[in-house]
């Protein structure tokens, strides 16, 4: 299919071709380009090794809306808006370490079934990123902290040299796990 361009249109093409990062961008433009240089949708798609099909596909869809960005972004949520606010509440306040774990949620809640690739794209989706926690000291008291750092500077002022000694001993505490947790948020685990 032959397709009438400018030079100007060409440039322009060559342009976006260059600046392109996506390959199905860059596939739309050749197919394109080729196609105004007299090029059959056989022979386009043998140079660019993709089907005959999907030659004539971009170049129609640049006939008709000049597109040459693919418009996949996935399909829509099985979740209606209310399903979706309550769930995001639910994640917020409760955090889980396997994706499975929010499929079975959501089946036994909503009555809607996910895949876990599928909770995956949706947790994303939706703002959720799989971190670690933040461990927090079981006894950790912000006030005392503070306390002992005003003391501490205090001291530094002094013209003493300062020793420190403490006891070691194995610990036991708790290993932290990841997470799904919304992103910019953190979650704190208070460790024994």
């Amino acid at each position: 299919m032959k397709i009438e361009l400018s030079n100007q249109k060409k440039k322009q093409l060559e342009r976006m071709h260059d600046s392109a990062r996506d390959g199905r961008v860059r596939d739309r433009i050749k197919a394109v380009l080729l196609a105004s240089e007299g090029w059959t949708n056989t022979m386009i798609s043998q140079a660019l090794r993709i089907h005959e099909t999907t030659v004539t596909r971009h170049i129609n869809e640049y006939l008709q809306s000049e597109k040459l960005t693919p418009e996949n972004g996935g399909s829509q949520s099985k979740l209606n808006s209310i399903e979706t606010m309550a769930l995001i509440g639910h994640l917020s306040e409760q955090t889980y370490f396997h994706t499975h774990q929010i499929v079975d949620y959501v089946l036994s809640e909503f009555e809607v079934i996910y895949t876990v690739a599928g909770m995956n794209k949706w947790l994303h989706h939706n703002g959720f990123s799989y971190k670690k926690p933040k461990g927090v000291p079981h006894k950790f008291n912000p006030e005392a902290q503070q306390a002992f750092i005003e003391y501490y500077r205090e001291l530094k002022q002094r013209d003493e040299p300062i020793l420190f000694m403490d006891a070691v001993h194995p610990s036991q505490a708790a290993k932290i796990t990841y997470g799904w947790i919304r992103k910019g948020e953190d979650c704190i685990v208070y460790m024994e």
